[in-house]
């Protein structure tokens, strides 16, 4: 297993608070990644979760918190590994809006991209994205390849 799924799955079921509360382990990645200034869980997350684990995991990450940042992060594949990043457009292709995670397979009809990602239902876990909603894949380089 790579480096980047084990800890992305050590982080399986966090999960946002509904209410006043926060979780401090979502404020934390935000903190951990330089985005200080995010002091709750209701701020769209996945995007921090795929750069806190790429940090920890000693990856070069987007730094960004808008999830179509990471299509101009390591090298585009056609064909993704375990583990690979998967990007996919929400409200429509031309918006800005979008979901990052990592990819985990396609499901047997093709139509599905599983992903593990963070905040898919406001949680950290493996969920299916239509197919048709894909903007690419990314495979990361780690930071020290980038010097």
């Amino acid at each position: 297993m790579n480096k980047l799924l084990k800890i992305a799955l050590q982080q399986y079921g966090v999960t946002e608070i509904k209410g006043q509360m926060d979780n401090k382990r979502i404020v934390n990645y935000f903190q951990e990644i330089g985005h200080s200034w995010v002091k709750d869980d209701e701020t769209a997350w996945c995007s921090a979760f795929v750069n806190w684990v790429a940090l920890k995991a000693g990856y070069k990450g987007s730094g960004h918190l808008t999830a179509r940042s990471w299509l101009q992060i390591g090298q585009p594949i056609t064909s993704p590994s375990v583990g690979d990043i998967v990007i996919f457009w929400r409200v429509s292709k031309d918006s800005w809006k979008g979901h990052v995670g990592f990819y985990i397979c396609h499901s047997q009809d093709g139509k599905y991209i599983y992903c593990l990602g963070g905040n898919q239902r406001n949680s950290v876990n493996i969920s299916p994205y239509p197919t048709s909603r894909l903007l690419g894949y990314r495979t990361l380089q780690l930071d020290w390849e980038m010097k």
